[in-house]
């Protein structure tokens, strides 16, 4: 799943709420406790810089949150750390009829609620089913059902689910798994108890405790059906900004951090017991225009302004912005310059313009086609459409993140260049979820992590993603809503031939390229690092030089293997980051980072 989620800013300010209310203890004070109180065990203490959204399954957008969720629950197929290909999850094997409308799964018979419950088919159907009937449910994940007819279990270890259409995603279905014995006693599934621990889960760790703002804890699942973890827990701890995650890693306050800025990277890499990591990432920074924020049912919402409605002024702006000064001037060179929203490390479903398609970084050509568009300039230099009203745009940003902060003055100097005034707002994130989510912005910085199927990146940008008038049953990114678009979406989703899917799958990146609701901004690479002191090794994906964090999977955490102590810093050698006397830096091509209100399910920033 983005940076945030518009539609999940109640919420999260429901659950500071109850943090407040409660009397807890300070943000600055949780890892000093946290460290006191596991002091006995061994816990991958984890740094985030953004805030929790959802532990309810159905619900959660933000990477902070669904990560978490892909340590806690399962799922019917895994991504394997090797090469992210489709592997035995909570289904053993699985076939399909002949017309690729009935897809049968065999479901293991040896996984386990952390009640103690049995983990059954039925669980299963019971949750893919409530996302097909309740549109709530559908918020987070509800894509990936959009062609199924019928989802049943004819016994505890078969399911089976029959489709309207072919579809191409079935051993992709990024979906939690909930226990129907708990979730069927609740009158509403965003009730609020559950995003509020004890949560039962069938993972390799189980969520016990919640301060939001200030931690997440799980405890390891000593029955886990894949084998228990060699750590006994986790904690997520929250921190404002990457520099106050940085100094606690040097503390020894937390183990792991990721999202580093450059500079914070290569100050980290040389220091003593603290390993760095690099790795081509899966992630995208882009810029959003508000098209014309609508509900599913087309009702205008929001208050973005219209002029971005025109095409050829969000064509103009892409014109007038310069992806490969951002990777420089901002990432450093840890980053590759943007084009679309599949980033390159997919390279089956990658599209990149040629050199006839792509905006290039062309003021004068931006202003030519403002001026032949009747975008004439007032007497202050600012343009203004037709009736007058000045191309005067807000642009919304998170407060704390670097790539936001640093690039908007950019961007306010590259538009200024081509008769457009843009004014920063850079805020909390609840208050770009809140904003976003309401249409409430003209410009706004965003991102989002994307699985190898390109499934869920794609569906994002439908009429269908659009929210209902209560904010719910879509993730929509930028309100982007084309009906060739979508009509190429149902084609790829129903097309068996892989080939002829990629080709797809391309021609709509082309589409949301031309008619550019946002500016894919660049790739960043993956930065991070651990206390290598404390932990010897981390199991990467892909293999040998992938991430550690924000993975397709869980296999960062889940197999993360405690240390001796008192290694030097270093790298990854081969599969595994192996911390040794002398460590060798393997580093992956340039890469990618967002979600606007933030996802695969699993990502938006």
């Amino acid at each position: 799943m983005r940076l945030g989620n518009p539609r999940v800013a109640r919420s999260v300010r429901s659950l500071v709420t109850v943090s407040l209310v409660g009397g807890l203890v300070s943000v600055a004070a949780a890892p000093a406790a946290l460290a006191q109180e596991q002091d006995e065990k061994v816990t991958l203490r984890v740094a985030l810089t953004q805030e929790i959204d959802h532990l309810n399954p159905f619900m959660a957008i933000l990477q902070s949150s669904t990560g978490i969720g892909r340590v806690a629950f399962d799922y019917l197929t895994r991504y394997s750390a090797k090469d992210q290909e489709p592997i035995e999850g909570l289904a053993t094997d699985w076939k399909t009829s002949d017309d690729n409308l009935t897809w049968t799964f065999q479901i293991r018979d040896n996984a386990k609620w952390s009640d103690g419950e049995k983990l059954t088919a039925e669980d299963i159907a019971y949750t893919y089913n409530l996302i097909m009937e309740d549109e709530t449910a559908a918020t987070a994940n509800g894509s990936f059902v959009s062609s199924f007819e019928e989802v049943t279990a004819p016994n505890d270890t078969t399911l089976v689910i029959k489709t309207r259409t072919p579809q191409a995603t079935m051993l992709a279905l990024d979906i939690p798994i909930v226990p129907e014995h708990v979730w069927s006693k609740l009158d509403k599934v965003d009730d609020p108890k559950m995003d509020q621990p004890p949560i039962v889960s069938s993972g390799p760790f189980t969520i016990t405790e919640f301060r939001p703002k200030e931690f997440v804890r799980l405890e390891a699942n000593k029955d886990y059906w894949d084998g228990a973890p060699e750590i006994d827990g986790l904690d997520f701890v929250f921190y404002d900004n990457a520099d106050g995650a940085v100094s606690a890693l040097q503390n020894g306050e937390v183990d792991l951090v990721n999202r580093l800025t450059p500079a914070q990277y290569e100050t980290l890499e040389g220091e003593d017991n603290i390993a760095v990591n690099k790795a081509q990432g899966r992630r995208f920074n882009e810029l959003l225009m508000n098209p014309g924020a609508a509900t599913k049912d087309g009702e205008p919402i929001g208050d973005g302004h219209p002029a971005l409605r025109d095409v050829r002024v969000r064509q103009a702006i892409a014109k007038a912005i310069d992806p490969q000064a951002l990777a420089e001037r901002v990432m450093s060179g840890y980053a590759e310059p943007g084009s679309s929203v599949i980033p390159p490390v997919f390279e089956d479903y990658y599209w990149e313009p040629t050199e006839d398609q792509r905006w290039k970084f062309d003021p004068a050509q931006a202003n030519r086609e403002l001026d032949a568009a009747g975008y004439e300039r007032g007497p202050d230099g600012i343009r203004q459409m037709p009736n007058g009203t000045p191309l005067e745009f807000r642009l919304l940003g998170h407060k704390g993140r670097a790539f936001d902060e640093q690039s908007a003055s950019f961007i306010v100097e590259w538009l200024k260049k081509i008769g457009i005034k843009v004014t920063q707002e850079i805020v909390q994130d609840d208050q770009v979820n809140e904003m976003s989510s309401a249409g409430e912005f003209d410009l706004m910085f965003s991102g989002w992590g994307v699985n190898p199927d390109p499934d869920y990146i794609l569906g994002l940008h439908r009429c269908s993603a659009r929210p209902n008038a209560a904010g719910h049953g879509g993730t929509t990114d930028s309100f982007f809503c084309d009906q060739e678009y979508d009509r190429l979406y149902a084609r790829q989703l129903a097309e068996q031939d892989e080939t002829k899917r990629q080709e797809i799958v391309k021609q709509m990146q082309e589409r949301l390229y031309e008619q550019a609701p946002m500016v894919v901004l660049d790739y960043d690479n993956a930065l991070e690092a651990y206390r290598s002191d404390k932990f010897a090794d981390f199991n990467v994906q892909p293999q040998p030089t992938g991430v550690i964090m924000e993975q397709n999977g869980n296999w960062g955490y889940y197999q993360a293997k405690p240390g001796d102590g008192g290694a030097e810093g270093g790298m990854p050698t081969g599969a595994w980051i192996a911390i040794g006397a002398v460590a060798i830096v393997a580093v992956a091509g340039g890469g990618i980072a967002l979600r606007k209100r933030g996802k695969s399910v699993d990502d938006r920033e």
